[in-house]
Parts: C-alpha cells; structure tokens; sequence
C-alpha cells in the first residue's frame, strides 16, 4: 500500500536552519498554506523576530533555540514540539555550515565543525524524527542535500564531503525504513546555486569574498520542493536545472568535468567588491545577524525551474510551462512598450 502523508494544513513541521534562506523561505510558506511550525536556529534573537512575524500573519509557531551539532540541542527540538502541538509530522533537516578554501589551508578544527553540523546534525535528527514518526503512525523526512551531494567544487571540499555523507545516511535510512515497512518518506533536497547569504555566512579562506556561481535560483523553488516532499513521497528532488547538469555532467565525463572546474571554478566563485570581505565575520561557530532569505549577489535570479515541477508530476510540468511562457510573453510584451517608448522619445528629440 503507497504511503499516504498528511495535507500540510493538518501537519506540524519541524525546520532547522530556520532564520536565513532555505529554512526561513520554508518557514514563511508552511505558515501561508496552513502548517504549525516549529522552527530551530541558533540565534534566539532572530527566532523571536520570525516568530512574531510569523504569528501576526496568523501562524501557529514554536521556537527553539539550539546547535545542531549538539545531540541534546536536537533532542530539545522534538520536545518543544511535543510540548507546544503534541509531535511533528514532517522534520527537515536545513541547517548547515560552509567554508570556502582549499582542503590544505582549512584547519581541521573547521572541518570537523562541518561535519558536526551538516553530517551528524543531520544524521541525528533523521534517527531522532525516524523514532518518533513509527510511534505517530507515519510522517516525512526531509534532507537538505545539494548538487554537491553527487559533485565535488572546488574550493568547498568540506562543504561538499559533508554532502556527499548526508546523500548516503539519507539512502541508508530509507532502505532500513522500508524494509521494516515503516510508514516514514525520506527525501533528499538537492539545490544548485540558490539566491540565499550562504557565501556571506561561510568561513572565507580566499583572497576574495566568496560568491555563489551562476545561475542562482529564488529560495521559494526550495521551500516548494520541502514542501512538496513534506505532502508526497519522494527518493530526491532537484532544484534547478543548471545545477543538475553539473550532476550529470560530474557522471557521465568526470574527469572533463574536473578539467572545467579547474579552469573556471576558482573565478566563479568569487569577486571584488561582492558583499562580504574575506576578514568579515562568518557564522561557522558562532550565529551572525539573520533574518534574510536571500543574498546580496547582484545578478539575475531565476524564480522558476521547469525540472522542479517535471519532478513532481505532468501536471506541475504543464502548468509550470505554461506559467513560465505567460511570464515570457509578458516581458516581450514589456520590452516591446518600452523600444517604443524609446522611438517616441527619440522623435520628440530631433
């Protein structure tokens, strides 16, 4: 028999990583499609402005105040959830940390820290939420995982090894789940570049600030994808196309690849005058000033991702072309009023 998830109206959903990006993006729209939430992040002081915001539009929120990395932390998670709306139905796993720099020049300490929060954090509240939705009668599991989960870049070893350990925990469980019949959904999220402050957060060891490669993608193709595995059974799910062909790219011609991310990895991933110097401070050990979804990198984000909905079904494919062409014609509409707008003007002139 398929296993049947509760509508998200009726679910309470449990996120970490919760005040900045992903996590924040997830949060806001649980709470406008009718989900109690309950939201987990170091910083106490940003918890508290994103629970009243997320209140005085009519959300049902808890909060938490805790490090992944610590197992008694996560442990107060699923009790603040127990307390505050009697379990949780869906628990995702968004925190994470980051470091840009080659693998010789990162200190060991950082990248055991990474470990710490991307790997075990994960992994300890998978076995954490795995136990309580058995007793529940059933609910979802969702990974933030990456591209990265499948290819290494350059320059964030670290980052993606711990991704590439959340992609095998994550299969793991699933298989132990389903071989016990658990009634329990493990999903793994993979995102490409994604329009959060991620490279402001992360610990800098270039001589430049860190930037995220393009093309990035609006942190709302996120939060629809957790969102969607949260209601609907799902092995993984990819965010954003271009992010997928690296994946593809990194199976089918490796070492091509590897040629291409010699060449071009290193420029990509930083320049002058991005937000960010390399001395600024990161949230590696310690929360900085959240409360952002999005970055501060001034380039085009795309807010729509034909192979997203392609992932959740023929209908979601069909309307997301049809909304993506609405938006292209809108644009051509947009851009042809202004070259006409701009004859007009260039008449009057002469």
């Amino acid at each position: 028999m398929p296993l049947r998830l509760k509508p998200l109206d009726q679910q309470t959903i449990v996120i970490t990583g919760a005040t900045s990006g992903n996590g924040l993006a997830t949060a806001e729209e649980a709470v406008r499609r009718g989900a109690a939430v309950v939201l987990a992040a170091r910083n106490a002081e940003a918890l508290e402005r994103v629970r009243e915001e997320l209140t005085a539009r009519g959300g049902r929120v808890a909060i938490c105040s805790a490090d992944v990395a610590v197992d008694e932390d996560v442990e107060r998670i699923a009790a603040t959830a127990i307390e505050a709306f009697g379990g949780f139905d869906s628990w995702v796993n968004d925190a994470a940390a980051a470091t840009y720099g080659r693998m010789d020049e990162i200190p060991m300490a950082d990248h055991r820290r990474i470990f710490d929060v991307n790997y075990f954090g994960v992994l300890k509240g998978s076995l954490l939420a795995g136990r309580h939705l058995r007793a529940r009668g059933g609910g979802a599991i969702v990974n933030l995982g990456s591209v990265l989960s499948d290819r290494a870049m350059i320059l964030q070893g670290p980052y993606s090894a711990s991704k590439h350990a959340v992609q095998a925990a994550t299969d793991a469980l699933r298989m132990e789940l389903e071989r016990d019949d658990a009634p329990v959904s493990v999903t793994l999220i993979k995102p490409g570049s994604i329009d959060t402050p991620y490279p402001e957060h992360a610990r800098n060891y270039m001589g430049a600030p860190p930037r995220l490669p393009p093309p990035l993608y609006d942190p709302a193709l996120v939060a629809d994808a957790i969102l969607f595995a949260c209601e609907h059974p799902r092995r993984q799910i990819y965010v954003g196309g271009a992010g997928y062909l690296i994946s593809l790219m990194g199976r089918l011609a490796p070492r091509a690849t590897d040629r291409v991310m010699e060449k071009i990895g290193v420029e990509s991933q930083q320049k002058p005058g991005d937000p960010g110097e390399p001395t600024s401070r990161d949230n590696l050990y310690e929360p900085r000033s959240d409360g952002r979804v999005h970055g501060r990198q001034d380039v085009h984000v795309r807010k729509t991702s034909l192979l997203l909905e392609a992932q959740k079904g023929p209908a979601h494919l069909l309307l997301g072309a049809a909304s993506w062409g609405a938006r292209a014609l809108s644009g051509m509409a947009e851009q042809a009023d202004a070259a006409r707008w701009r004859a007009r003007r260039a008449r009057r002139s002469r």
